[in-house]
């Protein structure tokens, strides 16, 4: 018999090929929850919801108390155009870039209707950049270090990298210029920034977050 010791890296693997197996298993019960949903239109989804559920939302996540188990990276189990609203706070940047990225955000176009606004928070990447080149001391550094990141974070570098990885749970990390261009790649017509809405976004969130809104309207005045 031959005796195969693992390795951190098969270990590794193994763990990840594990949580796919689970993942796939919660999609395919979420795709036949989400039957009752094909006929209803004006829906809202949180995508990425976690524990913050919201009332009167449609609330997807793959942890099993969201009200649809779905992987997002799969198309969605929506009807074009039947949908009014997309929020999503501090998901994007789990998807790998460009193409989770991409293909998640035209099933967020497909499914939204034309007067219908996708909502999306990200981890604001520009701030610890432009802080580590000297261009603006906000004290992102102090901040993260007593906030947001572990205690093996010293240097500033360090501090970066986690930005980016987050225990290599990030694929991805934004700016607004980043943002922006994926979205009109996809197909809305219209980005901007907002500001921080406290009946939309969570409170702990607020510093350190880029908001942005995508709409298929050409003009501002009329997504308001």
């Amino acid at each position: 018999m031959i005796n195969i010791k693992i390795t951190k890296g098969l270990r590794t693997a193994l763990i990840n090929l594990k949580r796919e197996i689970i993942f796939a298993f919660r999609h395919r019960i979420g795709i036949k929850i989400a039957r009752k949903y094909r006929s209803q239109v004006k829906l809202k989804l949180n995508i990425g919801c976690g524990k913050k559920l919201k009332e009167g939302w449609v609330n997807i996540d793959l942890k099993p108390f969201a009200d649809l188990t779905l992987d997002v990276r799969e198309p969605l189990p929506f009807t074009d155009n039947s949908c009014s609203f997309i929020y999503s706070e501090h998901f994007l940047e789990h998807l790998e870039y460009p193409n989770q990225a991409y293909s998640f955000l035209r099933e967020c176009y497909r499914v939204l209707d034309q007067d219908g606004k996708f909502s999306v928070a990200v981890p604001d990447t520009e701030w610890p950049i432009t802080e580590y080149l000297n261009i603006r001391n906000d004290n992102y550094f102090e901040i993260a270090k007593k906030k947001w990141h572990p205690d093996w974070c010293v240097t500033r570098l360090e501090h970066i990298n986690h930005h980016f990885r987050e225990y290599h749970d990030h694929k991805f990390a934004y700016d607004y210029e980043t943002l922006e261009h994926i979205l009109h790649k996809v197909g809305f017509s219209l980005v901007y920034k907002r500001e921080y809405d406290p009946q939309l976004d969570c409170p702990v969130r607020q510093l350190g977050t880029l908001y942005a809104v995508a709409s298929k309207l050409k003009k501002v005045n009329d997504v308001k």
